[in-house]
């Protein structure tokens, strides 16, 4: 579906369900270049389980108009707008990366307006190498090929997905080549100036899961040790042998962590 947001058509999957204002709400939020289709496994499931779903492209990514915004802080003021324009007063949030740390701030901002909160891939801070800055502030391929071999555990790359036929990273590579120029280093930037993480977490007091992969090295497990100190009510699952990539790397592991956070209704 399309939703106007601040005067720009913003694109949301659903699901392939109609929106029921009676169902509680769920917002995936997707990370740097990326968008709605991260979520394939994820949001369907809970689509078609009691719930509605609304996995967002954010501006200037997908097929959601607009430019990429610059900071965390924006992409997090902007969700508030999309729930407002949707209708929802109160939401469950599920973030990957970028979208955890947006997710994170919306949360500590407006606690009230946030049911639970799924955070998949998080750290705070979240810094990014001036090398893979560098590269994509000149649009280089090489800002996806350094994604590429950062995101995937050792052995995703060789292959062994559930699905015979998916290739992992060939499928991550045609994501990132798909976003329009400028929007990787813009997102990048947003990660790595994030500043208000710990802050954030501290105002909120409804529950929260932290999704890890053991093998991370975008957003390492043990660079998540502050945030998970400074949540009052938290639960953590660490997924063996799996990077960054949580979603595509382990999705049934993924599922069965947030069906159990979120119950099927």
């Amino acid at each position: 579906m399309l939703v106007n947001v601040r005067g720009c058509d913003s694109y949301a999957y659903t699901g392939s369900r109609a929106f029921d204002p009676a169902l509680p709400t769920i917002v995936f939020v997707h990370g740097a270049a990326n968008d709605h289709g991260v979520w394939a496994l994820q949001s369907r499931y809970f689509a078609h389980h009691g719930h509605n779903v609304l996995a967002v492209d954010l501006p200037g990514h997908g097929r959601s108009g607009g430019e990429a915004l610059p900071s965390v802080a924006a992409i997090a003021d902007w969700l508030v707008a999309f729930l407002d324009a949707m209708r929802v007063e109160r939401a469950i949030l599920v973030g990957h990366s970028m979208g955890a740390l947006a997710a994170l701030d919306m949360a500590g901002k407006h606690p009230g307006r946030v049911a639970k909160l799924a955070l998949l891939g998080a750290a705070v801070p979240m810094p990014v190498s001036e090398m893979l800055l560098d590269a994509a502030k000149q649009n280089d391929h090489v800002a996806f090929e350094l994604i590429n071999g950062w995101s995937f555990s050792p052995g995703d790359h060789l292959g062994g997905n559930r699905l015979p036929g998916v290739w992992m990273t060939g499928n991550a590579m045609r994501l990132m080549e798909r976003s329009r120029p400028g929007v990787l280093h813009t997102d990048l930037l947003a990660c790595n100036g994030y500043a208000d993480g710990l802050t954030a977490a501290a105002e909120i007091c409804g529950p929260v899961l932290l999704l890890l992969g053991q093998r991370d090295q975008m957003a390492p497990a043990k660079n998540s040790s502050a945030l998970i100190a400074a949540l009052t009510n938290k639960r953590v699952v660490t997924i063996a042998d799996c990077g960054h990539s949580l979603m595509t790397e382990a999705p049934d592991d993924v599922l069965d962590a947030l069906r159990e956070f979120l119950p099927p209704r």
